[in-house]
């Protein structure tokens, strides 16, 4: 990470390996641990640098962990033997270097190769088997679906089904603000603080398990009811950049945009669409998204002034009214993304071929 001209190669994973043995020989508190544990963690920091400067998979500069966040860590060379079932709901996995650990048996334990355990910021700890399970089979009905993304509605389907997210209630979201107010009066590093932010992190992680919760049933539906799943294609990264600009030229409405990222990062957008070509893939496609939500799904006619609001659609050509979200989402399942020239304003026809991103 601090190469410059002159300087020689940072060592290998293999190299670092070696070093690693040589430490372990030295200090005895590093060969209490695991050194297969130290080895992954090795070998994801290789992974990371690989990625890092591959140009054909730009990725982040690998940063300094922080603690409490992402804590864990993997085991691999794992044996049928080292997983036990002790009854319906719970089992035993084989620790090096700590014995037999009981955790949840949630769900079917498949025939994984390595196994990882994390904590999360609520303090619960988790063991994820590694296994890429089989794709959903298509139904073989010929049936298309679209979905349109939004905040107010997260996905509405062109079949007029809109489906919502079960976030934190009324009373969840109250005492979520009075425990960011309190840990905002805490003092660093006090027991009270840490207190404090653990509660926060317990409803964080709530509000979070039932929007992937959220995902993985729906994402399970579709691929299950349809042949073919399309998508608007929205860069979701560029859409939630930050508006704050720079000490010389400062951004504009920052706290509006800030809190417009919030709710598209809440409503699940990436995660859905993830969890559909992971299910479904070669079901999915990605539809250009450009004027899907200003054209009449019953007639073709493209008018800005037909979206009255945010959830009523009124063509000002035919008289077509219904929600916009779903006529959004018919244009999408029908293949349509209006192609636009003109001024702002300009009722416009339709082209009524289908675009699609190419893959």
């Amino acid at each position: 990470m601090h190469w410059r001209p002159g300087r020689a190669n940072a060592p290998s994973y293999l190299e670092q390996c070696r070093q690693l043995t040589q430490a372990r020989a030295e200090h005895p508190w590093l060969a209490a641990g695991s050194q297969m544990v130290q080895q992954q963690a090795l070998r994801d920091f290789a992974h990371a640098m690989s990625a890092f400067i591959d140009p054909r998979n730009p990725a982040r500069r690998p940063s300094w962990r922080k603690a409490g966040r992402d804590e864990g860590f993997r085991i691999v060379a794992l044996k049928p033997e080292h997983v036990r079932r002790l009854s319906r709901k719970s089992g035993v996995v084989w620790i090096p270097k700590v014995g037999w650990v009981r955790f949840r048996w949630s769900r079917v334990v498949p025939g994984a190769k390595s196994y990882r355990v994390t904590s999360d910021r609520a303090g619960r700890w988790h063991v994820a088997f590694a296994a890429i399970p089989d794709p959903i089979p298509a139904p073989g009905n010929n049936e298309v679906v679209g979905i349109d993304r939004g905040i107010a509605v997260p996905a509405a389907l062109s079949t007029g089904e809109l489906l919502h997210i079960a976030g934190l209630t009324r009373e969840e979201r109250k005492r979520l603000r009075r425990l960011e107010r309190k840990l905002a009066r805490t003092k660093q590093g006090s027991v009270n603080r840490n207190r404090v932010k653990r509660a926060v992190a317990k409803l964080r992680a709530r509000e979070t398990d039932r929007r992937k919760d959220w995902a993985e049933k729906v994402s399970t539906d579709l691929a299950r009811r349809y042949d073919l799943i399309r998508i608007e294609a929205l860069m979701i990264k560029n859409m939630t950049r930050s508006a704050r600009g720079t000490p010389d030229s400062p951004g504009r409405n920052v706290r509006q945009k800030t809190g417009l990222n919030r709710e598209i990062l809440r409503s699940g957008w990436g995660l859905l669409v993830r969890r559909l070509e992971e299910k479904a893939p070669g079901r999915i496609e990605r539809i250009k998204p450009q004027y899907t939500s200003q054209r009449c799904s019953a007639c073709g006619q493209v008018d800005p002034k037909s979206r009255e609001s945010q959830a009523v659609f009124r063509c000002t050509a035919c008289g077509f009214a219904g929600n916009a979200d779903v006529n959004a989402a018919r244009n999408i399942a029908a293949g349509h993304a209006v192609t636009a020239r003109g001024g702002d304003g300009i009722t416009r026809p339709v082209n009524r071929e289908p675009q699609l991103l190419a893959s």
